[in-house]
């Protein structure tokens, strides 16, 4: 397979299964209504957790998280060594890449989504693990542990993933620039959440809100 129609493939199916909206999929399954109608609006893992459900927002973070992890593993093996090809990892990137786009904006929802983390955190498993997640992982819980304020810790590991990458020996270009381009996407995410963290206004889990987040 000529590698264009490779990466395309590897773009069409991350897209598709990045758009599998299972935050909305399971709340709904579990007789909770829409998740787009409460908190932040979206159909990730934090805001399903704002319906006191704590195992249905493990579910959707696990499930978030390996649609893009999966599609990146797959597409790593099909066009790596054991395949005949050394297309391997830059595959996998265009394809987890793609995953987040389409948890992001998912066709089925008109392009209203999440907002990423998770999938980019299954991203990161796949494609350069012991890599992007070393740094990631730990300054997500540190800032959350510090503050309780998820968006801040999901801002802070995207800053910090593609310098920790190249730090601890990722050099493959292509990666390298998936991993700064949805960085900057999780910032354009979170653009409401970086507003109200400049006015103080932002949500910290364990407080009560007067109102939902718009």
């Amino acid at each position: 397979m000529p590698e264009w129609a490779l990466y395309a493939l590897a773009s069409v199916v991350g897209y598709l299964a990045g758009s599998i909206p299972f935050g909305l999929v399971i709340t709904k399954a579990a007789g909770l209504g829409d998740i787009r109608e409460i908190g932040s609006r979206s159909i990730g893992a934090t805001n399903v957790l704002r319906t006191g459900r704590k195992d249905l927002a493990l579910a959707t973070l696990v499930l978030d998280s390996l649609k893009a992890g999966l599609v990146a593993l797959g597409f790593s093996l099909v066009a790596g060594p054991e395949a005949g090809m050394v297309a391997g990892p830059e595959a996998g990137m265009v394809a987890g890449a793609s995953a987040f786009l389409g948890h992001c904006y998912p066709v089925w929802l008109g392009f209203k989504g999440g907002k990423g983390v998770a999938t980019y955190a299954g991203l990161l498993v796949f494609v350069t693990p012991l890599k992007g997640l070393l740094i990631g992982a730990p300054i997500w819980l540190g800032v959350f542990a510090l503050t309780r304020i998820s968006s801040l810790s999901a801002l802070c590991a995207a800053v910090a993933v593609p310098p920790g990458a190249y730090l601890l020996g990722e050099r493959n270009p292509l990666v390298l620039a998936g991993l700064t381009a949805l960085s900057v996407l999780v910032f354009w995410t979170h653009r409401a959440n970086i507003d109200r963290l400049m006015k103080g206004t932002e949500p910290r889990f364990g407080t009560p809100k007067a109102k939902p987040e718009e």
